[in-house]
């Protein structure tokens, strides 16, 4: 279960989060830190990640296309990393569950 972070999110997660999602990577540790969300989304298709954001143009484009790649949106204002790193813990179960089913596209998260 691989998360690619979008640049909203700190590219920090991706270490503090490793034991629970090895392999992750953000747009900014892959120099795509000028990337379109068109761009991203395919580069998530293309090498089986999921995205997860604070961004609503994930939201929007996986009603529209569907996954792969599969969106996870962080639904929350401005807060820290810490408070990311504990939403993403407090929905682990969640979110595993949602990785996991073929037919799941989309997971808010708050």
């Amino acid at each position: 279960m691989k998360l690619l972070f979008d640049q909203n999110l700190s590219y920090r997660l991706v270490q503090l989060l490793e034991d629970y999602f090895p392999n992750s990577e953000h747009v900014k540790l892959l120099g795509m830190e000028e990337a379109t969300d068109s761009s991203i989304w395919e580069y998530a298709k293309e090498n089986n990640f999921v995205i997860i954001s604070k961004d609503s143009d994930f939201h929007q484009r996986s009603f529209l296309f569907g996954h792969p790649p599969k969106v996870i949106w962080i639904h929350k204002g401005n807060c820290s990393t810490n408070e990311i790193y504990d939403t993403i813990l407090t929905y682990l179960e969640d979110i595993v569950r949602f990785i996991n089913n073929s037919e799941s596209s989309f997971l808010e998260i708050d």
